[in-house]
């Protein structure tokens, strides 16, 4: 049954697909921050083993509130490698080293390139695709990003 949720239907695909594709780069940034949680080294080692896993546990969260979204839009949430691999606007960049600073500079620019991307999709989502639910969500999801870039920052002073 469609949700009857003053969305014309067209609107709620579009949407769906834009949070498949947020969907998508927050699994892409999970995974990598669960890798740097895995195989950190260094003489900072315990706590940036912590701090990596307060990390992947909001994005855990985070994926899956992104998914139940998609679902209350009537729409089916990708639950795949291979899909959000084509989704995701993110890319893995190989690190010579696992220190700790070589993880926070890649963590940072993806969460960086996840705000640029949601904060391009307030208005659209608002505005354009009248879905002032999502609209509100991203804008949440974004703050949520700033400060946890804000915390990976911290560290490179």
């Amino acid at each position: 049954m469609e949700p009857k949720i003053g969305i014309k239907e067209e609107n709620l695909a579009t949407v769906a697909h834009s949070l498949s594709q947020i969907l998508a780069d927050e699994y892409v940034l999970y995974t990598k921050t669960k890798k740097a949680h895995w195989n950190v080294e260094g003489v900072d080692f315990y706590n940036k083993h912590l701090f990596f896993e307060q990390q992947y546990e909001q994005l855990d969260d985070i994926i899956d509130t992104i998914a139940e979204r998609i679902r209350i839009l009537g729409h089916y949430a990708p639950a795949s490698l291979k899909e959000y691999l084509n989704l995701t606007h993110l890319s893995e960049h190989p690190i010579d080293k696992n220190d700790s600073l070589s993880y926070i500079k890649e963590l940072l620019a993806d969460h960086e390139s996840i705000m640029i991307h949601l904060r391009e999709n307030i208005a659209r989502f608002a505005e354009i695709l009248r879905d002032l639910g999502t609209s509100d969500y991203i804008t949440g999801l974004m703050e949520t990003h700033e400060k946890m870039a804000w915390m990976l920052r911290s560290h490179l002073k």
